[in-house]
């Protein structure tokens, strides 16, 4: 599909100078780049790349502007500007309405006649499928599931019973939504007793589930996943927690039950945040950080220790291990201090 420069340009909302007859097709890498490409430049580190590029037209911040001397599109936001016509160029594939002939479907369910149901896809008794929706190969739509419109469940995903999706909404293959959470309690001779998870799991619009992905159901309550969230592959979301409108989390972060998470934070890759806090709104985790207590935000946090030389290591760990021993004698030592500064009197 192809669009003219000038077309590019209206919709991602920038400035066009240059020829905005000539035809784009596709984005591609600067270095890589030719003359029916868009590519773009957000980073000091590609700005050598700028006036080699052969691309069709450059999206570039204004201060760029002048070591390109070719088309190009001008805007405070190159990233964002890119990610809109990249959307335009590269559209998703189209559904396609029907259903395969291996698919199992229910008799009690509703699915629109717009919908595609591919290959050994379920879809259980009494779940709703909306207009345009995509059930992939291999995907399970538990009973009395519902799944709004042109939301794609991709292949091999899982829907547990009672759960709610949402419109425009993206589920990778392999992500599981509504399975059961970890609730256990320990019985007098130590062994464990399962506690029935009695929620759901209900899911805004335009939410993205990464792959592999899983967010349990809740205990009694809902696990609730607000409008616009995105989830990276491999998060586990545990039972009862609330993550608010357009928070986005990288991959291999884990939240314990019943976090109450707030809107527009952004937790970076291996990331945990404990059970039962609140993290405020526009709260921003740095990678590998753990949250134990509750912070109120905005703000930028972090926790983690990077990797050092094992050796440098080695000693810091000894040092570690006496840090409370240390602390009490650094105590005793500015009482002796004070002691000897106020002449001896208590």
């Amino acid at each position: 599909m192809a669009y003219t420069l000038r077309e590019l340009a209206d919709a991602a909302e920038v400035t066009l100078r240059g020829r905005g007859e000539i035809e784009i097709d596709a984005v591609a890498p600067l270095n890589r780049a030719g003359p029916r490409n868009v590519a773009y430049c957000a980073s000091s580190r590609y700005r050598a790349l700028i006036s080699e590029s052969r691309a069709g037209a450059l999206i570039l911040h204004p201060e760029d502007s002048g070591v390109f001397s070719g088309n190009a599109l001008l805007c405070d936001d190159p990233r964002v500007a890119f990610a809109r016509i990249a959307r335009l160029l590269h559209p998703p594939g189209p559904v396609q309405p029907g259903r395969h002939p291996s698919a199992v479907i229910h008799e009690s369910a509703s699915v629109a006649d717009s919908a595609s149901i591919g290959p050994q896809a379920v879809i259980e008794a009494y779940a709703c499928v909306g207009h345009q929706a995509l059930i992939g190969a291999g995907a399970v739509v538990g009973e009395r599931c519902v799944v709004g419109a042109g939301t794609r469940i991709e292949a091999r995903a899982v829907i547990m019973h009672d759960c709610v999706i949402g419109e425009r909404c993206v589920i990778s293959p392999g992500a599981v939504i509504g399975g059961e959470g970890f609730g256990y309690v320990r019985e007098a001779d130590g062994r464990w007793l399962k506690v029935p998870q009695l929620g759901r799991v209900v899911i805004g619009d335009e939410v993205d589930v990464g792959a592999n992905t899983t967010i349990d159901r809740g205990a009694l309550g809902d696990t609730v996943i607000a409008d616009g969230v995105k989830l990276d592959n491999l998060i586990q979301i545990a039972h009862n927690v609330k993550v608010g409108e357009h928070t986005a989390m990288a991959g291999c972060v884990g939240v314990a039950g019943s976090a109450v998470i707030g809107k527009r934070c952004l937790i970076a890759g291996g990331s945990g945040i404990m059970g039962h806090i609140t993290v405020g709104d526009d709260v921003e985790v740095t990678a590998m950080s753990f949250l134990k207590g509750s912070v109120t935000g905005p703000g930028r946090y972090s926790s983690s220790l990077p990797a050092a030389d094992a050796d440098v290591w080695a000693r810091n760990l000894g040092r570690f291990r006496h840090l409370d021993e240390l602390a009490r004698r650094l105590r005793r030592v500015e009482q002796t201090i004070k002691l000897i500064l106020s002449g001896g009197k208590h």
